[in-house]
């Protein structure tokens, strides 16, 4: 009895199973246009922002460890001292050490 009853159990719940893997819908990817970064402000021939021209939206979102009060106070920081000449100069800015320089460098350039 035991081995006509494990068919009848098993075959259904495989069923199901193969079903909802199916009947998902295919996800598309959403693009915000707020935290988009711009073609403007990566440098050409390389994936890096600009540090004089990003706004602090596209630092969010290309930065890694970057949130939106820092991204603040980068663009403040701009505001007040002027163009970047190196990107060691976000060492200044609270907040910004070494790991988090060295961790997004690759990302960022000065123009």
């Amino acid at each position: 009895m035991r081995k006509s009853v494990l068919p009848y159990l098993f075959l259904p719940l495989m069923a199901c199973l193969t079903f909802t893997a199916h009947a998902a819908p295919p996800t598309t990817p959403v693009i915000n246009e707020q935290t988009a970064v711009q073609s403007s402000e990566l440098s050409p021939g390389a994936a890096q922002l600009d540090l004089n021209k990003a706004d602090a939206a596209a630092l969010q979102a290309h930065l890694s460890g970057i949130g939106r009060a820092k991204a603040e106070a980068i663009v403040a920081y701009r505001e007040a001292h002027g163009p970047f000449a190196s990107v060691d100069e976000l060492l200044e800015i609270k907040g910004i050490g070494n790991a988090l320089l060295e961790r997004n460098r690759d990302k960022l350039a000065v123009q």
